[in-house]
């Protein structure tokens, strides 16, 4: 054994002195790396060696800086150079150990052969990667900004919608005031009104009138109730005459069948043979009947829909009218529309109209008695303003509501997030044309496939949540990157279309691509600016340099 090692000795030492003296010297160093008179000093100075046992395979050094292309010397580094590519350093111990290192691509790590110089492909591989990155680092950059964009926008947003809510209480709590006081109104009057009312249907005209309309409503259906027992009977005797055998000459069966064609004006069956003629004659329309009262021709229909009228009269309605009716032909015309006291109430305001009646009230009761005004039509004119104005007051209460609603979503971070970063996009509509179809997505609302020729527009669902899954924290990027819609319109024999949109930063708001996964079920991909986070100089420096 010690012979064979003897045979490689001289081998190995005229590999080593073939080794130039700079071989694994970092550039940074290769300057120390100059003789002095056939003499080198240890980089640390502890001692000075001949030139020639510099990269010798045997460590002089006590820092080992001696043996910079050699694994001889523990805890030292050895450089690639690594031509094409980025030079590197590894450690001394994996110097000639049969193993090719991917910091060194040129293979320097290893005696020549045994070891593949790629730097050629990893470096155009790096550069690409690089240039990757540059334009990823680019869109960050510049997404980020349009990003700061949507943010302020949030915020004005939420201020906006602050004071709108603002200024809608202001106007709530002056409608409530002017409600109160329509309402006191309107039952004042209605309350006199009511009044005045009672007394008048005590006349014996009206309870006659009342009686009349009890009549014909009970007369009505007692009618309707005898023309469903005729129709009944009618069908049971048109049974016995289609059905019945006259070969049995069952005399009480013929007489009951004759007299049932002759009330209906139906003609006679004779035989059976004669039955398809007969329906043809039953088929043919007969005139309605028609009844004269007064000289006018009445018909059943007609009959039927003043009967209905008729039942249905407001008579309380009919009696004011009635009133009012006597009261203009009493009043003369030049004294009705002479009294200023009486026609001013069309110049106020609806609020201000029962105070100016209690005043009118006072002035005629000391002056003098005016032309009674009618009491159903002011109660009804002060009903219709409090009804008005109360559905305003709960048309501000609404808008108030809406307006709250929508200022506290913005920063939420289930909803535009806690920068608010998604509120500019609430809405916002982007398509996508594969050739044959347009996609469509509306930011929080639904996405539609429309077809580019004739055809039906598709719902494929409405936005329902952020990203689901359970292992994903609201308010991360991870959250947002996945929207869901769901509940759209149902595939033929098939489930309701869904669809997963996947976002990622982007200097616009675009969908990239469209695929049905399976049946009904889509994926969406597509870019927002909404997701490019701020990217810090000193961060992205890091980040290469570790790369590095």
């Amino acid at each position: 054994m010690l012979a064979y090692f003897l045979l490689l000795l001289p081998l190995s030492t005229q590999v080593a002195g073939a080794l130039d003296k700079t071989f694994g010297v970092a550039p940074d160093l290769v300057s120390k790396y100059v003789p002095m008179n056939g003499k080198w000093k240890c980089l640390d100075g502890s001692k000075e060696i001949p030139w020639e046992l510099v990269n010798d395979d045997s460590c002089d050094c006590a820092d080992g800086s001696d043996e910079p292309g050699t694994g001889a010397c523990p805890d030292t580094f050895f450089y690639c150079h690594n031509k094409g590519h980025i030079g590197a350093s590894i450690p001394s111990s994996r110097v000639r150990d049969g193993i090719c290192e991917p910091q060194c691509c040129d293979g320097s790590d290893e005696r020549p052969g045994v070891c593949k110089n790629v730097c050629e492909e990893v470096g155009e591989a790096h550069q690409k990667k690089n240039a990757a990155e540059m334009k990823l680092r680019k869109t960050l950059l510049q997404g980020s900004k349009i990003r700061s964009t949507y943010i302020a926008f949030a915020h004005k947003e939420k201020k906006r919608l602050e004071e709108r809510t603002a200024a809608l209480e202001k106007e709530i709590q002056a409608k409530e005031i002017e409600v109160q006081q329509l309402k006191n109104t309107a039952e004042r009057t209605e309350s006199f009104d009511a009044a005045v009312l009672e007394h008048k249907k005590q006349s014996p005209l009206y309870l006659n009138v009342i009686d009349h309309h009890n009549a014909l409503e009970y007369l009505q259906s007692e009618v309707e109730r005898y023309r469903k027992a005729e129709k009944k009977l009618g069908e049971i005797l048109d049974t016995l005459r289609r059905g019945y055998n006259p070969n049995y000459q069952d005399m009480a069966v013929l007489e009951a069948v004759r007299g049932w064609e002759k009330h209906a004006d139906l003609p006679h069956i004779n035989d059976v043979g004669k039955e398809g003629e007969a329906a043809e004659e039953e088929k043919k329309e007969k005139p309605p009947a028609a009844t004269t009262i007064d000289g006018e021709v009445w018909t059943e229909e007609m009959l039927q829909k003043e009967l209905k009228a008729l039942i249905k009269t407001d008579f309380d309605s009919l009696l004011v009218e009635d009133d009012e009716y006597h009261r203009s032909n009493e009043v003369p015309e030049e004294n009705r529309k002479s009294s200023v006291l009486f026609d001013v109430t069309s110049y106020l305001p609806d609020f201000a109209v029962g105070y100016y009646d209690q005043l009118k009230d006072g002035l005629v009761s000391l002056f003098g008695s005016a032309p009674e005004a009618s009491t159903k039509a002011k109660a009804t004119k002060a009903r219709e303003a409090f009804n008005k104005a109360d559905e305003e007051l709960r048309q501000l209460q609404t808008d108030k509501q809406q307006s709250e609603r929508e200022a506290a979503k913005i920063f939420d971070v289930k909803h535009f997030g806690a920068e608010g970063a998604w509120k500019k996009l609430d809405n916002t509509c982007i398509e996508y044309d594969d050739g044959d179809y347009i996609y469509e997505t509306c930011f929080f609302k639904e996405s539609k496939q429309k077809p580019k020729g004739s055809g039906i527009t598709q719902s494929l669902g409405n936005f329902e949540s952020w990203n689901p899954s359970p292992d994903v924290e609201p308010g991360t990027p991870e959250y947002y990157s996945k929207q869901v819609y769901k509940h759209g319109s149902r595939c033929w024999n098939g489930p309701e279309r869904n669809v997963i949109f996947i976002l990622t930063c982007g200097t616009e708001n675009t969908i990239t691509s469209v695929q049905e996964l399976e049946k009904c079920e889509y994926q969406f991909t597509g870019t927002t600016p909404a997701l490019c986070l701020p990217v810090t100089e000193s961060n992205t420096n890091n980040k290469s340099r570790q790369e590095l």
